[in-house]
């Protein structure tokens, strides 16, 4: 069905009936048709958004984590960091 935009906004509810109906509504400025609301069929799912979606995928070493002392710093070319003690070292 085509309606026109004043009686778009007037039954803009029985519009929406009509696509969640699964008709097509064209809305005309004039006799120009400039917008069209059709049915939304699926929403779209994106299963890597989901919160979840790589549990069991992702592994890493229980000290990955850990902060870096100034000796692994150095070694991993952060030696710029090293102005002042960043982690002490480890209690022997």
């Amino acid at each position: 069905m085509a309606y026109t935009v004043h009686q778009a906004k007037t039954h803009f509810s029985r519009l929406l009936k009509e696509a969640e109906a699964g008709q097509e509504v064209i809305v005309l400025r004039g006799k120009k048709p400039v917008a069209k609301i059709v049915p939304i069929n699926e929403p779209p799912t994106h299963k890597r958004h989901l919160a979840g979606a790589y549990r069991g995928l992702i592994h890493w070493e229980d000290g990955a984590l850990d902060p870096m002392t100034d000796e692994e710093l150095a070694e991993s070319g952060f030696d710029a960091l090293l102005d002042g003690v960043l982690v002490p070292p480890p209690a022997k």
